[in-house]
């Protein structure tokens, strides 16, 4: 006993790991948000449109996603340090020429190259933090690691916007040169390989392009989807087909092959194929939200990028609060569905409460909603991922793990996607509604556009421009309610999305004599 409890890190060998595995975590979670707010600054310096200059961001998340699920097959080929170590290193050195790219060209192709680097990050970060805690002590581990998930996304935008404003748009890569080196240096000293891997005896390139097309393909259907019309446009047609012909493939290759490259077999774990569920849900629910809210309050109330930036980092901060606790709750045995209901009300409660949102809407009336997102989301996440890993051995630990990973991530992108259908369609709706009964045989518009001409024309304006200048102001209040409108539905929606979850989280199964009995030393 003594001998199983000593092969767990304490002290300050247990905090140099967690450093390392959270600060390359955070470089890729930061990296997927943190370029989204200065790609106007970018592409006005190397000669791109807004369409093209978006390529930036879908390159990076086509490779990150291919490669989050490859990780662990790929540690346990070159050992998990040297994987992770190089990871950090080509991370580092493509981030350090992003920041020196002077085309869209060489953007691209570095942003491309630093996702193939941070799909490693994520998922064997993951790892690291859960086996340096024993098994009592694992609800902790996946808060800490949870707590990165939830700040990186939300910081990412705020320090993006920070170091553009005041230094230059490049510096949101070179920032990651020094963070990179030091962690480099950390995984090289401290990461030992996982216990019980072994190299698989044969490579299945025919499963890794499979993902390839499959996961590649659909990402890129999702990021670019509305910006070319959806179905209208024929590469979106030719990413679907691709993705679900990939899909299918990969499904099946990796089921029937005895050296899978992901082992899809470990879905056959209840608790793994349910958290896979809530993970997609989550991930859905997690960045549909960021997506919308910063939407709503620019176009709907006027908000700076700025001061919206500077208010999710509040909701942030109860969501690391609230894991920090529900990782301390688990480990002193308390029932973790119990914990993930509570999380899913809370958000219900913010949705259902932004969805009541006005024009005279201030920013008070969104403080005590953000913080029941922040709370609910941290009290889901940190249960999903215990129980999800929940009675794994070592060499598995890494593959649910990356399972687990691009599932949310693949929630997040679809949450978007949809998101931003919905957003269309319902602007579109609410606008012809609204058209029905804004014209001049209603009496309180006539009265309200007679009013405002009055006030033009005692200004010393002509009638015809009196006419037309209130007509204008007329324009943009509708606009402005019909998409108020619309994304008082996206909520509503987001509220029944997150009620979902409930009849999954009932079905789990608690594994008696621990509340996260995670098993990474076990050969």
């Amino acid at each position: 006993m003594e001998k199983e409890k000593a092969q767990y890190p304490v002290g300050a060998e247990r905090a140099i790991l967690v450093i390392t595995a959270i600060s390359a975590a955070l470089l890729q979670l930061i990296d997927m948000s943190i370029v989204n707010v200065s790609l106007r600054e970018i592409s006005g310096s190397i000669g791109a449109t807004t369409t093209e200059i978006a390529w930036a961001v879908t390159a990076y998340a086509v490779s990150n996603v291919i490669m989050i699920p490859l990780a662990g097959m790929m540690g346990n080929l070159f050992g998990r340090k040297n994987y992770f170590t190089f990871s950090i290193i080509l991370f580092t050195v493509a981030s350090f020429f992003c920041g020196t790219a002077n085309s869209l060209f060489s953007l691209v192709i570095w942003r491309f190259i630093q996702g193939i680097g941070g799909g490693a990050l994520l998922t064997t970060a993951q790892t690291i933090i859960v086996e340096a805690f024993p098994p009592e002590k694992v609800g902790i581990a996946n808060a800490i690691f949870g707590m990165g998930v939830i700040l990186g996304p939300t910081f990412g935008p705020t320090l993006g916007g920070f170091l553009t404003d005041n230094y230059s748009w490049h510096w949101i890569f070179f920032i990651n040169v020094p963070i990179g080196l030091m962690a480099a240096y950390l995984s090289w000293t401290f990461v030992k390989d996982q216990i019980g891997a072994q190299k698989p005896k044969k490579i299945d390139w025919a499963g890794i392009i499979l993902l390839i097309v499959a996961v590649g393909s659909l990402q890129y259907v999702l990021e670019e989807g509305s910006a070319d019309d959806w179905f209208e446009s024929r590469e979106i047609i030719a990413g679907t087909i691709l993705a679900g012909i990939g899909l299918v493939g990969f499904i099946w290759r990796e089921l029937t092959y005895e050296f899978p490259a992901v082992n899809l077999s470990l879905l056959k774990n209840w608790n793994l194929a349910l958290g896979s569920v809530l993970n997609f849900i989550v991930g859905f629910v997690l960045l549909a939200t960021v997506f919308v809210f910063p939407l709503f309050v620019q176009i709907g109330l006027g908000w700076t990028a700025t001061k919206t930036g500077n208010f999710l980092i509040t909701g942030a901060l109860a969501s690391a609060v609230s894991m920090g606790v529900a990782g301390r709750m688990l480990t002193k045995g308390y029932n973790a569905k119990a914990l993930m209901v509570a999380g899913c009300v809370m958000v219900f409660a913010f949705a259902a409460m932004m969805s009541f949102s006005s024009p005279e809407s201030a920013e008070r009336n969104f403080f005590w909603p953000f913080i029941l997102r922040g709370l609910g989301i941290g009290f889901m996440m940190s249960p999903v991922m215990s129980l999800s890993l929940q009675g794994l051995k070592g060499p598995d630990i890494s593959q649910a793990a990356g399972l687990s990973n691009m599932i949310r991530q693949l929630g997040g992108a679809v949450g978007i996607a949809i998101m931003n259908v919905f957003l269309l369609h319902r602007n579109a709706s609410n606008d012809n509604y609204l058209l029905q009964h804004l014209n001049v045989y209603n009496e309180a518009f006539q009265d309200r556009l007679n009013l405002m001409t009055q006030n033009f024309v005692s200004q010393g304006y002509y009638l015809e421009d009196a006419q037309n200048m209130a007509y204008k102001i007329l324009d943009l209040t509708l606009f402005k309610q019909q998409s108020l409108i619309s994304y008082d539905n996206v909520f509503w929606t987001v509220a029944v999305t997150i009620s979902i979850c409930i009849p999954f989280i009932l079905l789990i199964r608690n594994h008696k004599g621990s509340s996260a009995p995670v098993d990474v030393h076990m050969e």
